[in-house]
């Protein structure tokens, strides 16, 4: 994370976003208020009720009241599912003005396939659950890049539940030229849920090149493994090894990358939904838009640095 980005980053938030922010937040507060007052009507009718005891006096004020319960309901719903949409799109703005970031565009419904990921080769699994939101595309400099919101589970083969393999950002791009060597970043602290996936890549002639990455800290957390005849430091450049260690170290998320010939792909994780508003308490909050700008600029970061050093 270069800190002159978020230094611009946060100008513009005060300048832009906060506003837009803040206009929610008054719509918010209005929501609560009618919710309030509903919570409160409601109660009025179950007392009046108990002491009149006339079922179809009852009825009849039932009727407006749950009418305005579910245009509350509709109306608090449209809230949630516009926030995101808003907010995401003047981040967006902020990083199209970026140089080599263009063309970037938004779908909260649409996603990266399940063929994609298993593409990856970072999580060989059947994944029964797949879901995805928040699909955006772009180009970083030559580059075509597409990431989305995932949440991947498979069935467990002991209880009668689903496991979890992956929820987070992904992060799918393509590089315009002919390029040779695969290679594979898992974080070492779950290599033990991670053994059928690297048998898969041994399985076919990959193997271990730690020893091949020059910051030592990136060896310490992560497991580099490679096809024969893979420039190892020609796709994973020290500034990208170093970038990478940073930013673990300042958020605590895992990160897993592959590089497929011409194919890249980067995973995130985080537990939480991005940019999902509160109700109940404020959203006008630079942290909760600043997690989502760095995960997005990390990952933007990664692809224009395999950009630029190719």
């Amino acid at each position: 994370m270069q800190l002159e980005s978020l230094a611009q980053f946060r100008i513009y938030y005060n300048q832009t976003i906060f506003p837009e922010l803040m206009r929610m937040e008054r719509l918010r507060k209005r929501l609560l208020f009618l919710l309030l007052m509903a919570s409160f009507l409601l109660l009025g009718i179950l007392i009046f009720e108990f002491y009149l005891d006339i079922w179809l006096v009852t009825l009849i004020l039932m009727i407006p009241t749950t009418a305005f319960v579910l245009y509350l309901g509709f109306r608090i719903r449209r809230f949630v599912l516009t926030f995101k949409p808003q907010v995401m799109q003047l981040v967006l703005e902020f990083l199209e003005s970026q140089p080599n970031i263009r063309e970037l565009s938004y779908d909260p419904n649409g996603g990266i396939t399940k063929k994609e990921f298993a593409g990856s080769q970072l999580f060989i699994t059947p994944a029964q659950v797949y879901e995805t939101e928040d699909y955006i595309e772009g180009q970083v400099g030559e580059m075509p890049f597409k990431l989305c919101e995932l949440n991947v589970r498979e069935n467990s083969l002991v209880r009668n539940r689903t496991n979890y393999v992956f929820k987070g950002i992904f992060l799918h791009a393509t590089f315009t030229e002919e390029t040779q060597g695969r290679l594979l970043i898992w974080p070492k602290e779950f290599k033990q849920y991670l053994s059928k996936t690297i048998r898969n890549f041994t399985f076919k002639g990959g193997y271990n090149v730690d020893h091949e990455v020059m910051n030592e800290e990136f060896r310490s957390i992560f497991m580099t493994y490679a096809l024969p005849d893979t420039h190892v430091i020609g796709i994973l450049s020290r500034p990208m090894q170093d970038a990478i260690v940073e930013y673990r170290a300042t958020t605590g998320k895992e990160i897993y990358l592959s590089f497929m010939d011409k194919e890249i792909y980067v995973a995130i994780t985080e537990p939480k939904d991005i940019l999902e508003p509160y109700l109940f308490s404020s959203n006008a909050s630079f942290e909760l838009v600043r997690t989502f700008f760095e995960d997005i600029n990390l990952l933007l970061k990664i692809v224009a640095d395999f950009d630029q050093t190719h």
